[in-house]
């Protein structure tokens, strides 16, 4: 009996080749199982069935160097991801799933990939030179527009912007009028808000400048199993490729997120590895 216990003890202890093999099935399969959300501009799904938006437009470019041709795509509820992955019904997640401290306990992640963070719409050249809250605080002229109650409104008053050169703004359409009126110097919302504003409004003025420095950044990235950190690792050897190449910024922001504020963070300032 003890023999039998010992032997099956080996046999759990012992690494599972289909887990350290796990890239070259994949090859060998020629697609990838990705899961996804359909919330455009992160992912979506057309008509014909045709799987877009930036989270698995880079995925199919990094996976395409690690030698696997083709994403297979299901949708989900964000709730039903990590489960799915757990459970090895899916092998990443694509979604825009952004790095929190108990999804980092349960998943692999990737570098990060599609990020929002605070931004800044200013005049075309950005002639002050605004980077960061406290630079408009140090301008004793500067006056930011940001929404009442907002997280913008508060890290400007924490960054020392006066309350009365913090202009509350109702919506994104004054803000840029106000701007455009020279009654604010800078805007600050999050950078998707502000480039969909900007582009959407046609205004070749203006500029977005994010992220602002010293403000928070949030971000996604390639979600794995947490047995197929030997994938994560591929994947993130070639996205890193991706980004030093400028093809990085090339597909992720005609969605309008910023290659910068994704390039300015890592994994291990995010999920704390």
């Amino acid at each position: 009996m003890m023999k039998k216990c010992l032997i099956a003890a080996m046999i759990l202890a012992a690494p599972l080749p289909a887990l350290a093999d796990k890239l070259e099935d994949l090859k060998d399969q020629g697609y990838v199982r990705i899961v996804i959300g359909n919330e455009p501009p992160y992912t979506a799904v057309a008509s014909d069935g045709k799987v877009s938006g930036a989270a698995p437009d880079v995925a199919r470019a990094v996976f395409a160097a690690m030698g696997i041709t083709d994403l297979e795509a299901s949708i989900a509820e964000y709730g039903a991801m990590i489960p799915s992955l757990q459970a090895g019904r899916v092998d990443a997640i694509t979604a825009g799933l952004f790095m929190k401290p108990e999804r980092c306990n349960a998943v692999a992640y990737s570098q990060p990939i599609l990020c929002d963070a605070e931004a800044l719409l200013l005049p075309k050249g950005n002639p002050k030179g605004f980077q960061a809250y406290g630079d408009i605080a140090a301008d004793p002229a500067a006056k930011l527009g940001a929404p009442g109650g907002g997280t913008e409104e508060k890290l400007a008053l924490d960054a020392g912007v006066p309350r009365d050169r913090l202009i509350v703004v109702p919506d994104p359409q004054s803000g840029l009028k106000m701007l455009e009126d020279g009654r604010l110097d800078a805007y600050s919302l999050p950078v998707l808000s502000l480039n969909d504003l900007l582009k959407k409004s046609g205004s070749t003025a203006l500029e977005v400048f994010a992220p602002v420095q010293g403000a928070p950044v949030y971000c996604d990235g390639a979600a794995f199993n947490k047995n197929d950190t030997a994938l994560r690792d591929a994947f993130d050897v070639e996205l890193a490729k991706l980004k030093e190449s400028g093809e990085f910024a090339k597909i992720i922001e005609p969605y309008g997120f910023s290659a910068a504020a994704a390039m300015s963070t890592s994994r291990e300032q995010l999920c704390g590895e």
